[in-house]
């Protein structure tokens, strides 16, 4: 069987700001489960999470596989447990303010900004459901938890279970631009300046404990962490919180309107990715063009340009009979190399003062002997030396 070939995203000629959101509490007021599901099933919703939970902990059982499995165990002679039912539940789930055109305002701004914003859902949630809301278009991959169907589209299984330990792997792929689940390249090595999303360009939208782990991954890598709040309740304990750990650079109430707090926010992040960028890619073009001349010069060349460079730079006599000592190791310079040296003896005070020392004389009286330079400075040079004898 031949490898299977993913498709990959790579690196654009403006930068990439990701936007990544947990959803339960994030772009939504409560549990996705809890607003029609669990209804549906005769549960009270305190007892069927009471039960869930309870599963998880007398099993030593992942928290989420315990909730999929009481999902799908009480809908059993109750109520349809299909995709296509999922997907409807999911179209009931509320949003909070402003998110419906949210997405495509921040990517309106982004784009006259030269910056592409990309949106991603990284969540405990369950897929199907954020599928069947009026905003899963939006998102350019949803990673959730979901179901395997049968042949009848029925659901038998977990295909994808994800906790709040493992979804900061989700975050490398956005980084990588390998997002397929099953695409192990996410491991291979990529250079900096190949990196599609680096780390400062992601940010990372969450409401509680879930969240941390990719909070922290993205606060300590140079990105923007966000704690979000319900702005009816006003209940700040949990961003209070995840502000004193370290955790979030920001918080600001979950409304997305226009003008809000976070549009604001986001706004502003956007408009410093936008030169920031800029910054970063002249940096790579000088550290390329360092590289490069590296590779055209031999390892002697190197040597020499870094004395020249110390010798310039030195700011005591003893520091300057040590580089000399260093130079004298080599018979044959550069006409530029030469002039180099002749502008530091005039201009390095350091240099010019003990021109008449041995050891510093000798090398400039071989420098002069072996030069066809007759500028300022080689006459300048040769003067303080016959001022010396």
């Amino acid at each position: 069987m031949g490898q299977k070939t993913f498709d990959r995203k790579h690196k654009e000629d403006k930068p990439v700001l990701a936007i990544c959101y947990d959803f339960d509490k994030t772009l939504s007021p409560n549990d996705m489960q809890a607003q029609g599901y669990i209804q549906s099933v005769g549960y009270d919703i305190k007892d069927f999470w009471d039960e869930s939970n309870g599963l998880a902990e007398q099993n030593d059982m992942d928290q989420n596989l315990a909730w999929m499995f009481t999902m799908k165990k009480k809908a059993e002679g109750q109520v349809l447990f299909t995709r296509d039912e999922l997907v409807k539940y999911g179209s009931k789930v509320r949003l909070f303010p402003g998110v419906e055109d949210w997405f495509k305002r921040i990517r309106e701004y982004g784009q006259k900004h030269g910056v592409i914003v990309e949106h991603y859902i990284i969540s405990s949630g369950l897929k199907e459901m954020i599928e069947g809301t009026c905003v899963a278009d939006e998102f350019e991959k949803i990673y959730a938890s979901s179901f395997y169907y049968d042949e009848h589209n029925v659901a038998i299984w977990p295909a994808q279970v994800i906790n709040y330990t493992n979804k900061t792997q989700f975050l490398f792929r956005i980084e990588k631009g390998v997002l397929d689940i099953n695409d192990q390249g996410v491991n291979e090595y990529f250079s900096p300046e190949k990196i599609r999303v680096p780390f400062r360009n992601i940010v990372y939208i969450g409401d509680s404990d879930t969240d941390i782990p990719c909070m922290k991954l993205v606060n300590k890598s140079g990105g923007h962490s966000i704690g979000v709040y319900n702005a009816e309740t006003k209940d700040k304990a949990k961003v209070y919180k995840m502000m004193r750990e370290d955790r979030i650079k920001y918080y600001v109430p979950a409304d997305y309107s226009e003008g809000s707090e976070i549009d604001v926010l986001l706004k502003n992040i956007i408009d410093k990715t936008e030169k920031n960028e800029v910054l970063e890619e002249t940096y790579y073009k000088c550290e390329k063009e360092a590289i490069d001349a590296d590779k055209k010069s031999n390892a002697e060349d190197r040597e020499k340009i870094n004395l020249i460079i110390a010798l310039e730079g030195s700011r005591s006599f003893a520091t300057t009979h040590e580089v000399i000592k260093d130079l004298s190791a080599y018979n044959e310079w550069s006409e530029d190399d030469k002039e180099t040296l002749f502008s530091i003896a005039i201009n390095n005070s350091q240099v010019f003062s003990i021109l008449g020392d041995r050891d510093v004389k000798e090398f400039y009286q071989k420098l002069l002997s072996k030069s066809k330079i007759n500028s300022e400075n080689a006459k300048k040079v040769q003067k303080g030396l016959n001022s010396c004898q």
